[in-house]
């Protein structure tokens, strides 16, 4: 359940901090006063995407925090221990956007990739916009509500998984027999170039070790030069090294050491640095006996170093590339030498793999048949409720062929309604009113929730569009779902308004220079004003505060009984 929400600087937000409760909670307040803001900013939070223009004008960043209880969730605490974000029975999820459009996102105060933060937020909180019933018409989102009813989405995912190993196999298949024709020809080239590359037997980093030996070996001179000079200063030189200069400084050194013991560490000191210049000349005199200057060696490196870039000019191939290019002409020369014999192996996994993923989507099209009788008959339910009596719902199952079967399965998935009685169901798209469109879709919406585990829904203005008797009916419908999780809404509607456990409004200030939304949570002489204001208009008579006191009354009597 969400607990928390905190804005700052976003949009025409300054600062909000609101705390939520359970059961329904409403947000109303003028139109542009920035109700859906709301929304939005917990859908930022969620994970979804932002820029820099969400910013508020003159801050250097927008926060967004939200805190939700999760003790019975084992979903979400499952998902955060796996992730090792967990944090008892609270998680805490913030979005900072900065002005210069970087995003950053946080679960319990680690930070995470955006995409975690939307897994997480998939889990605690469901968002119905207000143009939903727009999308409703889309086949895909058809298809996504019935298998999330029917709880088959995990079941669509095994069979999206055997599609896609079928479909390669296939696709590798006729890769192999759309290169039959040309395979001779094809067979003759590979056979030379692999040749070509076995010939040149060139392994994983001898192209940078050759070129490291080539530099060497084109500065032997130069190496020698610096060696001598070192070994001189070191030990060598007959005049001043440093190794005679160390001995003296432990001869003077140990010879006042009985003065003061003090001096003991300094001659150590002085020990292990006459120990390490010692070591360095060996190293150095080891180094220099190692240095090739033979001639031979040296035109051998630059001819085979010649003959690798000659043949990866060819290629047209980085160099270091070629053991891997010989490696992948290896493996397709000896797929085309085996065509046949490879094909049938792949037609035969190919048939297998179809026979897998067709059983599996005919075990799904039962599922789903089976779901869509369930969804009809609680949606024709809900419409009666919803001020649409006599109206139907149903939904079409239609089997695909073959060539049209798809990772989601084989059935094709459309929505229809009757609004009236008597009337043949339609296609969604068909519906003309824009209000028996949103009763529509608050009532698919209500039972697609109804088999869902998230315990958070916000609904988006989806009452637009009805009014009167139908308000009140759409009102005591989120009331009832209410009962049994954390509802939020945002409404127009007194009728709405009214029957919320819960009234917060939202309102915008301005001072002439900027503009600001602020969040005031109503108490009961508040939400009578509220009700009024929103039956009456801008100004508000003893009528309709009669009325909404009336509206509230009648509200609190209901859910009393």
């Amino acid at each position: 359940m969400l607990m928390n929400l905190q804005v700052r600087d976003f949009a025409i937000v300054e600062k909000i901090d609101v705390e939520f409760a359970s059961g329904m909670t409403v947000l109303t307040g003028e139109t542009g006063a920035g109700k859906s803001i709301l929304i939005d900013a917990l859908g930022l939070v969620l994970g979804e995407r932002g820029s820099a223009a969400l910013v508020r004008d003159g801050a250097k960043r927008a926060e967004f925090s939200a805190e939700f209880k999760i003790s019975n969730l084992p979903l979400a605490m499952t998902w955060l221990n796996e992730n090792a974000l967990d944090l008892d029975s609270d998680c805490l999820l913030r979005r900072v956007i900065n002005a210069d459009g970087r995003s950053r996102a946080f679960i319990n105060g680690n930070a995470v990739p955006l995409s975690q933060l939307k897994s997480i937020g998939e889990l605690l909180l469901d968002i119905h916009g207000q143009h939903f019933h727009q999308s409703l018409g889309r086949r895909s989102v058809q298809r996504d509500l019935l298998d999330h009813f029917g709880g088959l989405l995990e079941q669509r995912g095994t069979i999206a998984s055997a599609y896609s190993e079928w479909i390669s196999v296939t696709d590798r298949l006729k890769s192999l027999l759309d290169a039959d024709a040309d395979r001779a020809s094809r067979l003759d080239l590979l056979t030379f170039q692999s040749h070509e590359l076995e010939s040149l037997a060139l392994n994983d980093g001898e192209v940078q070790a050759l070129g490291v030996e080539r530099k060497k070996l084109l500065n032997s001179g130069r190496l020698t030069d610096g060696l001598t000079t070192a070994l001189d200063a070191l030990m060598d030189s007959d005049s001043r090294n440093a190794n005679s200069l160390i001995a003296d400084a432990r001869r003077a050194l140990n010879s006042i050491t009985a003065y003061d013991p003090n001096l003991e560490p300094l001659l150590e000191l002085l020990e292990s640095a006459g120990i390490q210049v010692s070591e360095a000349a060996e190293s150095l005199r080891r180094y220099e006996d190692s240095i090739d200057m033979d001639p031979h060696r040296r035109d051998w490196v630059e001819e085979r170093l010649d003959a690798i870039q000659v043949i990866a000019r060819k290629h047209r191939v980085d160099a270091s590339e070629l053991p891997k290019l010989r490696a992948q002409l290896r493996e397709e020369l000896d797929e085309l030498s085996h065509a046949e014999a490879r094909g049938k192996e792949l037609e035969k996994q190919a048939t297998a793999l179809r026979d897998a993923y067709f059983a599996k989507a005919e075990a799904l099209s039962r599922k789903r048949a089976k779901a869509a009788k369930a969804f009809s008959q609680a949606v024709t339910e809900a419409m009666a409720g919803l001020g649409m009596p006599g109206g139907t719902f149903e939904i079409s199952l239609s089997r695909l062929d073959e060539k049209s079967a798809r990772p989601w399965g084989i059935d094709a998935v459309e929505f229809l309604i009757s609004a009236n009685p008597g009337q043949q169901p339609q296609p969604l798209a068909k519906i003309a009113s824009g209000g028996e469109l949103s009763r529509m879709s608050l009532s698919i919406q209500v039972i697609a929730s109804d088999g869902s585990d998230i315990p958070t829904m916000i609904f988006d203005e989806v009452d637009s569009g009805v009014g009167g008797g139908v308000a009140e009916m759409v009102g005591r419908r989120l009331q009832e779902l209410g009962e049994n999780r954390q509802v939020l809404c945002v409404t127009h509607l007194p009728q709405v308004a009214s029957l919320a456990d819960q009234h917060i409004r939202v309102s915008k200030v301005s001072d002439g220079k900027s503009t600001r939304t602020g969040l005031q949570m109503l108490g009961y002489d508040e939400r009578i004003e509220e009700l009024a204001r929103m039956l009456g208009g801008v100004e508000i008579t003893r009528t309709t505060l009669d009325h909404a006191t009336e509206m509230l009354a009648g509200a609190r009597q209901q859910r009393a009984g």
